[in-house]
């Protein structure tokens, strides 16, 4: 152990020398895990402004379908967009690909790869990540894949149209649809470049956490950001792979005559002459990785929240064993709940029964955190920054979207509102807002360490209110439109006479949603102003015990400029009687006679 931090200690310093020689190996081809952070999250907010803007552009089609929109005309020129008004080939490409970027790029790559990346080593004590070369190549996978993935909006045809699921037989048969072409062929290498980079840093961020802890950093002495972290890189490895075997055998189907997915199907009249395949094996290998990945997203998140809301609460967090606890009970459960996704596939009702039993027993852990996050709340000294509103946001989001998922676990009551856009607005207050909360909480907590400067606070309290008001405004109303019957991913509901009462809210969801995208402008004012204008920040701006907060506020390549720090307490030490100081941090030795965790 401390043979190999001396050797990751020079390996640093050996960086260093070489780092300052040029541009490109600082900031483009960099083995800095601190630069890789802001690189992984530079990326996914770009990501994530396309992804916002193609809702904009799909629910201004569902609040006003057949109107003229001058904007839609101008992005997506005549062929999509004719006259100002969407057609449908359009509207299922921009549904599949905002949802592909969201919950892959944004939620996944932007979450893990900038928390993972910039905490692993600063609050485990380390040089670096245990591999700076595979840690560049995983943001460079991730960096490549993005671009394919923003690229197939434009080929001829269109972009992939099959949903962010890509299911079979649309997405297996390239002359189903215009976006079954080049579009879905580009989609599937970018999903295989994705999950490499995934691999790739999932397999660093689990050896740098078991190897490279600094002397008397315990597992049970670990922030819970760091285990939140480390089980989503475990059920990243274990379960990422799955879904490349699903989209080999995907390709397999669309260019080498195979039937893994093809059923008998008939085009345009004439029978497929090749059959036999199903398409609910490709369901079966998509939701074993769909499933874990939900929590891919919604753990870090929750890792950060914890570190926030007791960092702000300024009390040790309630029942740390516990939320360790619940979040290894949530990463296990997470793999053996898929089929709740196909109750209506014809699934035998007793293996349904299964998965609704695991699905209902995933709610204990997950109930654990809300309760221990209420309870470290409950009477603390709170400090209201942005980091902790959205952190507080998140709990609230997470409970209401996880009362839904009651809904949806039960078999019986499922096969009613499945595939309805109750289902929408059950994942996108679940894990959508839930996950964008933390990942908001996360900027606004860590963006002193990262470019030594505040954000602006003014600014972070509107964003968080706008964003919260609008998010609810938009997901709320959605569960009605769903309990109604309305399918979704429909282009136009003026077919469907019984729904005309509930698609009043229609117009009522996306103006909301337009002001929630609009809102996203003050935080990338604030965030993109900040690195150069904001207020200089000191060494440790919200008195957190942590060990990322004795580094210099100008971050180095190595991270501490002498010996790396020793460890004598865990993470949360705050309001300690035994000491003057409100926070204890983990470096301070223990007194004589004090009981350390």
């Amino acid at each position: 152990m401390g043979a190999s931090a001396e050797h990751t200690h020079a390996h640093g310093h050996d960086h260093g020398h070489h780092h300052e020689e040029s541009f490109i190996s600082k900031y483009v081809f960099s083995q800095d895990h601190k630069m890789i952070s802001k690189q992984f999250l530079i990326t996914a907010i770009f990501m994530g402004i396309i992804a916002v803007m193609l809702s904009i552009f799909f629910r201004l089609q569902l609040g006003w379908p057949g109107e003229s929109f001058g904007i839609l005309n101008f992005f997506l020129g005549d062929k999509w967009a004719p006259n100002g008004v969407m057609n449908g080939n359009a509207y299922l490409a921009m549904v599949t690909i905002h949802g592909t970027i969201m919950v892959f790029f944004v939620l996944t790559g932007g979450l893990s790869g900038t928390f993972a990346n910039l905490l692993i080593p600063l609050q485990i004590g380390a040089r670096d990540m245990a591999s700076g070369f595979l840690n560049m190549l995983s943001f460079w996978f991730f960096l490549v894949s993005s671009i394919i993935m923003v690229a197939s909006l434009f080929v001829e045809g269109g972009a992939a149209s099959g949903g962010w699921t890509v299911y079979p037989p649309l997405s297996a048969l390239p002359q189903a649809m215009p976006g079954s072409g080049t579009g879905m062929t580009l989609w599937l290498i970018s999903m295989v470049l994705f999950v490499a980079s995934s691999l790739l840093g999932g397999l660093n961020y689990i050896v740098t956490i078991i190897n490279l802890r600094t002397k008397g950093m315990k597992m049970t002495r670990l922030p819970l950001t760091m285990w939140a972290i480390f089980v989503t890189a475990i059920l990243g490895v274990l379960s990422f792979p799955v879904l490349v075997s699903a989209v080999v055998l995907l390709l397999m189907d669309r260019s080498f005559g195979t039937a893994f997915y093809l059923s008998d199907i008939f085009i345009e009249g004439q029978a497929l002459d090749v059959t036999g395949g199903s398409p609910l094996l490709y369901q079966h290998l998509f939701w074993f990785l769909g499933h874990p990945e939900v929590y891919i997203v919604l753990l870090p998140a929750l890792g950060i929240s914890s570190e926030v809301i007791s960092t702000n609460s300024r009390k040790p967090i309630f029942g740390y064993k516990a939320m360790v606890g619940s979040i290894l009970a949530i990463g296990f459960l997470s793999f053996i709940v898929w089929g709740h996704h196909m109750y209506v596939t014809g699934m035998n009702p007793f293996i349904g029964s299964v998965f609704v039993f695991t699905t209902l027993l995933i709610a204990i852990p997950s109930a654990v955190k809300a309760f221990n996050y209420i309870t470290t709340l409950w009477q603390g000294n709170i400090r209201f920054t942005p980091a902790m509103l959205f952190s507080i946001g998140l709990v609230s989001t997470f409970v209401t979207g996880g009362l839904t998922g009651i809904i949806l676990a039960d078999s019986a009551l499922d096969v009613n509102v499945h595939d309805t856009y109750f289902v929408v607005a059950h994942f996108h207050i679940v894990m959508g807002m839930s996950a964008i909360f933390g990942m908001l909480a996360g900027i606004y907590h860590w963006f002193p360490k990262m470019y030594g400067r505040m954000l602006n606070t003014k600014l972070g309290y509107a964003h968080f209110w706008l964003t919260l008001v609008c998010g609810y405004g938009v997901f709320f109303p959605m569960h009605f439109v769903g309990m109604a019957g309305a399918p979704r991913r429909y282009y136009s509901y003026s077919e469907f006479g019984f729904l005309d009462w509930v698609m009043d809210l229609n117009p009522v969801i996306s103006t909301f949603a337009i002001v929630g995208g609009a809102a996203q402008i003050l935080f990338l004012f604030n965030f993109f102003h900040s690195i150069w204008f904001g207020q200089v920040a000191t060494q440790n701006p919200w008195g957190s015990n942590t060990l990322e907060w004795t580094t210099p506020v100008k971050g180095i390549h190595g991270n501490w400029p002498g010996a790396i720090p020793e460890v004598h307490r865990w993470a949360y030490d705050y309001s300690n009687p035994e000491h003057e100081e409100d926070f204890v941090p983990q470096v301070v030795p223990l007194k004589a006679g004090e009981h350390g965790h």
